[in-house]
Formats: C-alpha cells, structure tokens, sequence
C-alpha cells in the first residue's frame, strides 16, 4: 500500500483476473468491502469480460497487459486456472501491485515461494485465497481453543465430503481432471490451511487413496483421500472424499475439556462439553445444551439468510472475512494476517507437495493416451461434443464408421483412447469465419451447445445468436446437414389431459418461462426461419430426462436436490416421467444424418417406465441405497418464486427479473405425457422397451454413486 493512499484514505481499486465462476463470489465480497472498489475485469472472452464489468461498474480487459497500461488498479485478485497463477502473480507483483492469489495458488511450493519472492523484492504483498479461514464461526473456534476452552487438543480431523460430479459425468478436459495430483491440489489447500493455522508447520506422515473412478480411456482418479499428520504435538487426519455422500465440510478438535465441530459449510460451530451433574441428569443436561446450540446457529443464520435477501450464504461470508481481514490491514498498513499471508500459502503448499511425494506412484500416474497411427479425416462435427450427450453421440458415430471433429474450448477433449477418429478444435462460437473454417470437409453438424444465462439479452446474445451463427456457418460451409438439439423443457407440461406430440406448439408468450426454455425455444424458431427463407438443412431433436453411464445421480430434472441424499420432487411424483437412456437419444441423433426430414422436430422421449418415485425405489432395490424424497408442492415454489421477484424487482431494484408462472413450474413436474410415434415411424428410432434392461442401464450399470 503506498503512504499516499493511506494517508488520504482513498479507495483501494481492485481488478479482477478472469471472469469464470469463482469471479462472483470475489466481486459481490469486495462490493461488500469498506474502502474497495471494482475497477478492472481481465478475461480473454472479451464477452465475459465485458458482462462482468457493466455488473460491477468496472472497465474489461482482454490481457493483463491492457490493465497495466490503464494504471487502473492498486491490487489484483488472480482467478484463472492454476497453472496459469505463478507466472500472473509474478508479473502483478512487478508492475507494482498487490496480488490475492485464489486457491491452489500454484501447482507446488516452490512455485510459490517464487510468487513470495517477487511480493518481496517488489515491496507488496501476496495474498492466498483461503477463504474459509474468513467464517466467523472459525474466528471463534480459533479464539476459544487459544484461550483454552476446550482444553488441551490431541487430535484434529478435517474432512472435505462432497461429490466431485466431473469424476462421473465430465467436463473432463478441467484442470483438477488433468493429472491425478490436482485433486488434491485442488481440494488439500482448504484442509491443510485450518491445521497449519491453528497448530503450526504440518509434517506429513502417510498419506492413501482409493476408490477410483475411471476416466475417458480408463484413466483413473482417486475419489477418496486420506492423510495422516502432526502439526504442534497435534494428530491430524485430513479426509477427502468425491463419491456421492452426506455433505461433511468439518473442523473437529478433540480436547480435553471438549470436542467442537465447526461445520465449515454451513458457518456452525457446536462444542460438545461434559458437564458436573449427577449420573441421572448428566446426559439429559448434555444433549440438552447440544440441542439448544443447533437452535441457536440454525435460526441465526436462517435470520441472517433473511436479512441479505439470501446474499449473505456461508461461502459468500467466508469471502467477505477474507476480504474484510486483507483490505483492513492494507488500508491501515499493518502487517498481513497470517491467515492469508504469503508465507503461509508456501506451508501449505509444501505440506501438500509433502503429502503428493507419500501417495503410491500408481495413484499419480497418467494413462497415456492411445498412439495415433493415423490423421482423423472427420465428416461429422459435434458442437458440445465434451458433455453427457455429446460424448456418447460422437463415440457412436465412430463405432459407425465416421471420424469426428469436435469443437471445444480447451485443445483436448475426453476421448484419448481415439486419437485415430477425433481431433478436437477451438473456434469461438461468436466468430462466423472461424466457425465456417471449421467446418471444412464436414457434412453433418450436431449442435448441442447450450448457454444458461441468468438475464434474457446474454440469452440472446449466447444462445439464440450462437445457434443462429452455427447455421449461418453451415451454410457458408455447405454442411448437407444441420442436427440441432432444444429442449422439451420449451414445452408447456402443466396439464396432465395433453398429450404432447411433435405438432404441439409452443406457448405464444414465453416471457414468463424460465431464461432456458424460452431461450431454446427461440432457437428453433430462428432455425426454422433460416430453413424457409435460405433453405437452411436443419433438424431439430428435444430429448427428455436422459439417464445412463456418465450421467449425473442428482438430476435436476426430476426434482430439487439436497445433496445426494434427500431430493424434494416437482410435483407429486406418481406420473410417468420423459426418461431416455443416452445410448438411445445418441442413435435418435444419428437417425437424423440421412434421413428425408429436413425443417422437422422430434422429441425423443424413450416408452413410459417409471416415475419420479420409482426411480428412487428402483435406485434403493439395485443400489441399496434409500434416498429420501418428498413431493413438492408447486403452488409453494410459485409462491417464493413470486416473493422472491417482488423483492428483487422493488426492493433490490434489479433489472430484467423474470416475471413467475405457475405453468412454468408445473411443467417441471412433466404431467403432460409424451407420443413418441413421429421418431420411431419416420426415423426407424426404437428406444429400450424392456422395464428390467432400463433399469440396468439407467441406474444400476450408471456407476451413479461413484464407487
């Protein structure tokens, strides 16, 4: 921080560096942080840099070196990818700014002692992003054991609990899903952060993995972690586990006065004492005060959840801690709270690396990719080719003969067992040329991109404008045909008396359905348009639920879940649900290449199997797993849809908030049934029509739990 600024006690500007995901959690904490303002997004997507600044009253930039040309900012919060973080910092910290490094803040420690030397030699500081220290809760449980309330502290687990979905269902072309060590890259920095804060330098004494869930090309990943250590004369077992499980983001010390448990994802904290009363009353008094403190934190922080207008969750105070802790001190000039200090960041990543070096070598070992013989020499391109559909689409079309290309952000893709069939390239979706020169040499192109927007505008802009752009491209390009994904979704579902068949329109006035719905459906009206006008060869496909191997177990499609353990269902839950296995819906897809159906639609909805409650019945029978489900009621969720616009459109003042409808959430609850006759009559589709065989393949072949 410079005298000058701390002097006159002017605004601390901060940019923001990259624009994904994590990038909002940063800028609603610094929104929220006395003395700071956003005046910089960075992001190479000049969309998503420019989306993200008019949000936060900031300027976008497209490199780091634009930022430093317009001498806007005093620090910078570092968001991209991980291996991209050391050489950024490094470059921050010379051009003489402060720098907030997010989580892993490299890819090892001496990378980061690299960063702590540049924040050295450069007089600033470097900052690790380890949230979670910020939780008020953790502030008092650091304070109480300090003081000795809980007593003298033998033991420390810490456990991170909670699916990894892309372990099972993709993307897998992440950075965390790159080698095996990044998982714990990824997820060790939040675990090892509390014991290196509370207990000092981490000796790493074993360290085991398991469980692993296999890859495109059967290249395994650890889903289950488990470290031994010492840290201050204290044993410390750190746990990672990404099967489908009970939520478990804990901190518990076990002292000898107490045991306390910091529920770290919830921002809980409960101390379990003894306490001196007779023998009769002992246990009575104990859960008593247990009871009485789960009352107390579960109505505090629903009131809080209350006052923020549900702005203020647990992850998003862990932010703000942080940023309240980082600014104060650099505003004040005081020495760097070693909670999210440099030097602290470098113990962390060394007990990491530590830990790394103790893990069998067949766990961190790479499956090399299949040796290419040949030049893929592609007549079909998959648009979305990394997701669930996608996937199984393009690994049908070479088992049909055909090579592939698939368009992709990254410069890899989740098929290294085909390198002989698939090549994958990067061509922005907003880009008409680029677009059009990628479809050299192709004759059929598959459209399963999809934006989902929070605001109707982005919608047009990603999603409505992409999909018209991919046609215009297949036009240039002289595709023969154009096989566009939308949804059902776009269909009015509401009333259980409609059958709904390809000749059901959709609703006149969508300016009420949710921005996915409307903004497909807007899709295959701009697509048909191009097919009357210009003669645009495009077919259109809506697939339903669709399950199978490589799909999710918590699908949002059958209700709201609560975890992997407890879903509230749209609506009742007995009528017979869309369900399609993804096997099929990838040969309704390729049916579509050649036959004479050009400007037409079909739902490819498998035959009538099971509803929202015999799935879970079906998964408790072949998995033996019990999941607890409830019926939702939909005349509720319209009522807090509607409380919630009204607050957000009066009381918050935001803009372009979507109005709420009842039909919009009754066709949630997919009452309407389906006739899937068109596909199977003009397309020769036959979906799975043995109940048994469905099952199987939809959940007990589906590897849905992870292990």
């Amino acid at each position: 921080m410079s005298e000058t600024m701390s002097e006159t006690g002017s605004e601390i500007r901060v940019g923001l560096i990259g624009a994904g995901y994590i990038a909002t959690w940063h800028a609603d904490a610094l929104s929220a942080t006395p003395g700071v303002r956003i005046t910089a997004i960075v992001d190479p997507n000049e969309s998503a840099a420019q989306g993200m600044a008019h949000a936060y009253g900031a300027r976008a930039f497209t490199s780091v070196e634009e930022m430093f040309a317009a001498n806007c900012c005093d620090c910078v919060h570092i968001l991209t990818p991980p291996h991209l973080h050391e050489e950024i910092a490094v470059n921050c910290l010379n051009a003489g700014l402060h720098v907030l490094v997010e989580k892993p803040v490299s890819e090892s420690a001496d990378a980061t002692r690299n960063i702590q030397s540049a924040a050295d030699s450069a007089g600033k500081r470097f900052h690790a992003g380890h949230n979670f220290l910020g939780l008020p809760s953790y502030t008092r449980m650091k304070a109480a054991m300090q003081s000795g309330d809980y007593g003298r502290i033998s033991g420390c687990e810490v456990t991170w609990a909670l699916p990894l979905a892309p372990l099972r269902s993709g993307p897998y072309n992440l950075w965390l899903l790159r080698e095996p060590k990044n998982l714990l890259l990824e997820l060790g920095p939040h675990l090892v952060a509390f014991a290196q804060d509370l207990f000092g330098d981490i000796q790493m004494m074993r360290a085991e993995a398991s469980k692993p869930a296999l890859l495109p090309g059967d290249d395994p990943r650890p889903q289950y972690i488990r470290l031994l250590a010492q840290a201050g004369g204290v044993e410390v077992t750190f746990t990672i586990s990404m099967v489908e499980t009970v939520d478990d983001r804990s901190v518990t010390l076990r002292g000898s006065s107490a045991r306390a448990r910091l529920d770290f994802a919830q921002d809980v904290l409960i101390v379990e004492r003894e306490n001196p009363s007779d023998l009769i009353v002992n246990p009575l008094r104990k859960q008593l005060d247990l009871s009485r403190q789960h009352l107390w934190q579960g109505a505090k922080n629903a009131a809080v959840q209350l006052k923020s207008l549900n702005t203020q969750n647990p992850y998003g105070r862990s932010f703000r801690g942080m940023d309240a802790a980082i600014y104060g001190d650099l505003s004040a000039n005081k020495p760097q709270d070693a909670r999210f200090s440099g030097a602290s960041a470098v113990k962390v990543m060394q007990a990491i690396d530590d830990a790394i070096a103790l893990l069998p070598a067949e766990v961190l070992t790479v499956k090399a990719p299949a040796v290419q013989t040949r030049q893929p020499k592609p007549t079909a391109m998959v648009i979305g080719g990394t997701g669930f559909i996608g996937r199984a689409l393009t690994r049908r079309l070479v088992a049909d003969g055909r090579d592939v290309r698939v368009l992709s952000r990254g410069r890899s893709g989740p098929f290294p067992d085909l390198p002989d069939n698939i090549e994958t390239v990067q061509a922005s979706l907003h880009d008409l040329d680029a677009l059009t020169e990628a479809m050299k040499g192709i004759d059929v192109v598959f459209n399963l991109a999809k934006a989902l927007e929070t605001t109707w505008a982005d919608a047009l802009k990603n999603d409505v404008g992409v999909a018209t752009r991919i046609g215009m491209a297949c036009e240039k390009a002289g595709v023969k045909r154009l096989v566009y994904t939308g949804t059902i979704a776009s269909y009015d579902m509401s009333d259980p008396g409609q059958q709904i068949t390809e000749d059901t329109g959709f609703p006149e006035d969508m300016t009420d359905r949710n921005l996915y719905a409307r903004s497909k459906a807007e899709c295959e009206k701009q697509l048909l348009k191009l097919h009357r006008e210009r003669g645009l060869p495009v077919v259109i496909a809506r697939p339903g639920i669709v399950v199978g191997a490589g799909g999710p177990l918590q699908h949002w499609g059958i209700g709201r879940w609560h975890g992997a353990g407890a879903v509230r269902i749209w609506g009742h839950g007995r009528n017979i649900l869309p369900f399609v296995l993804n096997e099929d819906i990838a040969d309704g897809l390729v049916r579509m290449i050649d036959a004479p159906v050009e400007g037409q639609s079909f739902n490819l909805i498998g035959e009538p199997m099971l509803s929202a409650r015999d799935y879970f019945d079906a998964i408790h029978a072949e998995l033996g797993a019990r999941i607890r489900f409830a019926p939702g009621n939909l005349y509720a969720f319209y009522a807090g849809d509607a409380l919630k616009y009204a607050l957000k459109k009066y009381a918050l003042r935001r803009k372009g908030v979507i109005r709420p409808s009842l039909a919009d959430w009754k066709s949630r609850a997919h009452f309407s049934p389906f006739v899937n006759t068109k596909p199977k009559e003009m397309l020769g589709w036959q979906p799975e029509t043995d109940r048994a065989t469905f099952v199987q393949k939809a959940i007990t072949q589906a590897n849905l739990m992870g292990f």
